[in-house]
């Protein structure tokens, strides 16, 4: 996101249920990263948000061209450098008991790897959705970018963090469909 920004606080949002409908009548599954569809279908089980975009995050590199792909880094010697197009999710939390929540659930996240993740709010988003947050995987010091290039080691780290992020938020999101 190169528009990534600190966390903002909850502020009321009377319009809320209306835009969490029209985000879920406008929402188009078969364009969501296949790793991440059942996060996404289960956020939008959860009356109190929304998602608003995500990417899986993806890998590019010599021996891999394709922007959608989403399999597993190689593990080569010869691949010295790694394009990475960051994965993230943005989303909506009502400003409500479950949606705060929820919020303090996700902040939780970056725990794993606090140098790797982050959850703060996206300046875009917010202009166009207040109680807009992101979740994202990238490198702290590159916390403001959408792409960049990296070592392979590095990018193998990546995605290690990566994978283990997105199994942590599915498991939240789970824990909240079943409350």
């Amino acid at each position: 996101m190169e528009t990534y920004t600190e966390l903002k606080d909850f502020v009321d949002n009377p319009h809320y249920h209306r835009q969490r409908q029209k985000a879920l009548r406008g929402l188009d599954i078969s364009t969501i990263d296949i790793p991440i569809v059942p996060i996404v279908e289960g956020l939008a089980n959860l009356p109190y948000c929304f998602t608003l975009q995500s990417c899986y995050g993806h890998f590019l590199h010599r021996d891999q061209r394709d922007s959608q792909n989403i399999e597993p880094l190689p593990i080569s010697e010869s691949i010295s450098s790694v394009e990475y197009r960051i994965a993230y999710i943005a989303l909506c939390i009502q400003n409500s008991d479950l949606g705060r929540a929820l919020f303090h659930d996700l902040r939780e996240i970056p725990a794993m790897d606090p140098e790797y993740t982050q959850f703060g709010c996206a300046e875009w988003f917010w202009q166009r959705q207040v109680n807009s947050y992101v979740l994202q995987v990238e490198p702290g010091r590159f916390r403001t970018k959408d792409r960049i290039t990296v070592d392979h080691q590095e990018a193998l780290h990546i995605e290690r963090i990566r994978n283990g992020f997105f199994g942590e938020l599915n498991r939240i999101v789970q824990e909240r469909a079943e409350t």
